[in-house]
C-alpha cells in the first residue's frame, strides 16, 4: 500500500553538536512543538535549557512506528517504518519527509539525552535498541551509544492495568469491548483521518497517515471497513493501546536491553496511599479531575481469574498504587519479563557518582498530568522534578571510558 507522505518543510530548531541536546518525547494523545496553537505539552519545561527539542510524533501510533519517526526527526530524511513491519501490519513503508533533521550530526560522538513521558519512555528505549541493531537502512554505523541518557517520567515501562479499564480485553490484550473509551478513541481518530482536513491536521494529528485512511484513498465505500476495524491500525493492532497493556509491554521489553554505557533515570508517580491496608486515592484535591475516577478504579481492578496472568508472578495487589493512568510498579524500571538492574533513590546525593547501566528511580507524589500541559497546576513539584532531570543531564552524566558492549543482562 502506498501512502501520501507529508513533507516537513520547516524543520524549526536545528542543533549542532556543541552540547548534547535534551529530547522531550510526548506520550499518548501528546503532541510536539507547533501543535495545538503553540501549546506546550511539557508545560514550558523546554525553556529550562537552550538545547531542547520537542518532536511531534503520532499520538496514537504504535511504539515501533513512533520510534522510527523519532529517528528521522533527528537525522532527517524520509521516515522508513521498515519493510517487514510495514508488510506485516498493512501500511505504507514510508511516511513524512524531513528535508532537514533537527539534530543531523547525531551519532556516537554527538549523542543526545532523551526524556520520555508516559508511553514516550518506551519509544525511546525501543529507538535505542534499534540503533544497537542497526535497524535503519542506509545507516550502518548506528549504535546504542548515540543515546547518552534515558529518563522515564511517569513512564509506561511495564504497561498499565488502565488499558483494560479503557476497553482492551485482558484475555488477549488487543481486542476491544464494544462499549468503552478505547472504542470512542478508535472511531474518533478514524473519522478524523478519513476526513483528511489539512487545517485540522496542522492543528493536531493522531499520526495514522501511513495507513492510507483518507477519503481520497479509500472513498466512501472504504469508510465502513475502517469504522468496523476490519482495515487499518485497529484491525492489525499496530497502535499504542496494545503496546501499553502489561502483556504488550512485556513483548517489547523482551527484545530491549538496558545498555552498560547509558545512564537511566526514572520518576515514578503515585496518587494513592494505604489506609488500614486498603489502597485509596491520596491528595484528593490535587488529583486531576480527568484522572480521579481512574485512580479509584485502578486501586480496585482485578485481573480476571479465567484469563492467563499477563506476566509471571503477577499479583493484583502489587499493581494497586497508581497515578490515574499508570501503575507505580510499572514506572520504576523495566521488570517484566526480566528485571533490569535498578536502585531506589531518596536523595540525589545517595547515588553520586552515577553509574551507567542502572535504572535510578524515585517515587514522586503526583498524578499523571502533574508534569505536562499545565505548569501552574504542577506547582513546586513540577520545578523540582524537571530541575532534577536537567541537572542530571548537564552536570552528572558523561560518556564513560570506551567499553565493549556486554551481553544483555536481562536476556532469558
Amino acid at each position: 500500500m502506498e501512502g501520501n507522505p507529508g513533507v516537513q518543510k520547516n524543520a524549526g530548531d536545528v542543533l549542532d553538536g556543541a552540547a548534547p541536546p535534551i529530547v522531550l518525547v510526548h506520550g499518548v494523545f501528546g503532541f510536539g512543538k507547533g501543535r495545538l496553537g503553540g501549546l506546550s505539552y511539557f508545560a514550558g519545561a523546554e525553556e529550562k535549557d537552550d538545547r531542547v527539542l520537542v518532536p511531534d510524533l503520532g499520538s496514537l501510533t504504535s511504539v515501533h512506528d513512533r520510534a522510527r519517526e523519532l529517528f528521522y526527526y533527528l537525522k532527517g530524511g524520509r521516515v522508513d517504518y521498515g519493510e517487514e513491519h510495514s508488510r506485516t501490519y498493512g501500511h505504507s513503508r514510508f511516511g513524512r519527509t524531513y528535508h532537514q533533521g533537527h539534530y543531523p550530526m547525531w551519532d556516537e560522538e554527538h549523542p543526545a539525552h532523551f526524556v520520555g513521558h508516559s508511553a514516550g519512555a518506551q519509544v525511546i528505549r525501543l529507538l535505542q535498541q534499534m540503533l544497537h541493531d542497526k535497524a535503519f537502512e542506509g545507516y550502518e554505523d548506528t549504535s546504542e551509544n548515540w543515546v547518552l541518557s534515558v529518563t522515564s517520567l511517569s513512564g509506561a515501562l511495564n504497561g498499565t492495568t488502565r488499558a483494560y479499564l479503557d476497553g482492551l480485553r485482558p484475555e488477549d490484550g488487543r481486542s476491544l469491548r464494544p462499549i468503552c473509551l478505547a472504542n470512542v478513541c478508535r472511531v474518533g481518530s478514524t473519522l478524523y483521518h478519513w476526513l483528511d482536513s489539512p487545517w485540522l491536521k496542522r492543528y493536531y494529528d493522531f499520526g495514522f497517515n501511513h495507513f492510507g485512511m483518507s477519503w481520497r484513498a479509500v472513498g466512501l465505500a472504504g469508510l465502513p471497513g475502517l469504522l468496523a476495524a476490519t482495515k487499518g491500525p485497529f484491525a492489525t493492532g499496530d497502535w499504542i493501546m496494545p503496546d501499553i497493556t502489561i502483556g504488550g509491554a512485556a513483548r517489547i521489553n523482551a527484545g530491549v536491553r538496558t545498555f552498560p554505557g547509558t545512564f537511566y533515570f526514572s520518576y515514578a508517580s503515585r496518587r494513592t496511599a494505604k489506609v488500614r491496608g486498603i489502597t485509596v486515592p491520596s491528595g484528593v484535591l490535587r488529583v486531576h479531575p480527568l484522572l480521579f475516577v481512574r485512580v479509584m478504579q485502578m486501586c480496585r481492578w482485578r485481573h480476571p481469574s479465567a484469563a492467563k496472568a499477563p506476566c509471571t508472578g503477577y499479583r493484583d495487589e502489587d499493581w494497586e498504587d497508581n497515578d490515574g493512568a499508570l501503575n507505580t510498579i510499572s514506572m520504576t524500571h523495566p521488570r517484566i519479563p526480566v528485571e533490569h538492574p535498578s536502585r531506589f533513590v531518596e536523595h540525589d546525593s545517595d547515588c553520586h557518582p552515577l553509574k551507567p547501566g542502572i535504572w535510578y528511580y524515585r517515587i514522586v507524589e503526583a498524578d499523571h498530568m502533574t508534569f505536562v500541559i499545565n505548569r501552574h497546576r504542577g506547582g513546586v513539584q513540577f520545578d523540582l522534578v524537571y530541575d532534577s532531570i536537567f541537572h542530571n543531564c548537564r552536570k552528572h552524566v558523561f560518556r564513560p571510558a570506551p567499553h565493549s558492549t556486554l551481553p544483555n543482562q536481562n536476556s532469558p
